[in-house]
């Protein structure tokens, strides 16, 4: 039977998304000091505090080691930010056991081939529109709009709609 993307919204509790490729557009700057930068949409962190100001619980997965990804989405309310994650299923997991919540209930939005296990274990899996074909295959839901794009924004603002906390 097919999962209804928009009834399942209902039963969310908590996103857990990837970084690159889905908060970014998944090109890295080498910047001139030897570090590497990112550019983020700010609907999505726009999103990301209405989320948590929401009651919703937020985590990133990633497998980039900045430190300063941790710095940035914790001053915009994110819960937890799971750096050097060479097992993204396994981060989840540790998230739903430390916050009690099922996976089932558990909003999970990657874009390659290492965010699969974690997709398949997630009550919704969502990606980007420019995610891997293997990734769009196994999502429930795609977004129209690229990582870094808004995709976040698309999938938490649906969300919140659903649940009647959007604008609120």
């Amino acid at each position: 039977m097919q999962k209804n993307f928009k009834t399942l919204l209902n039963i969310i509790k908590a996103f857990v998304l990837d970084v690159d490729g889905v908060l970014t557009d998944g090109n890295l700057l080498l910047l001139e000091n030897g570090e590497l930068g990112r550019r983020f949409n700010t609907k999505d962190g726009h999103a990301l505090q209405a989320a948590v100001a929401a009651g919703f619980t937020v985590a990133l997965v990633t497998s980039a080691r900045a430190e300063n990804l941790r710095t940035r989405f914790k001053a915009l309310g994110v819960h937890e930010v799971y750096l050097d994650s060479r097992d993204k299923e396994e981060a989840l997991k540790e998230f739903s056991t430390v916050y009690g919540i099922e996976p089932q209930h558990l909003l999970y939005m990657g874009d390659d081939l290492p965010d699969l296990p974690a997709l398949r274990l997630a009550g919704i899996a969502a990606c980007p529109a420019d995610a891997a074909h293997e990734i769009k295959a196994a999502c429930i839901y795609v977004s129209p709009f690229g990582g870094g794009q808004g995709c976040v924004r698309d999938v938490i603002e649906q969300a919140l709609r659903v649940q009647g906390k959007w604008e609120k």
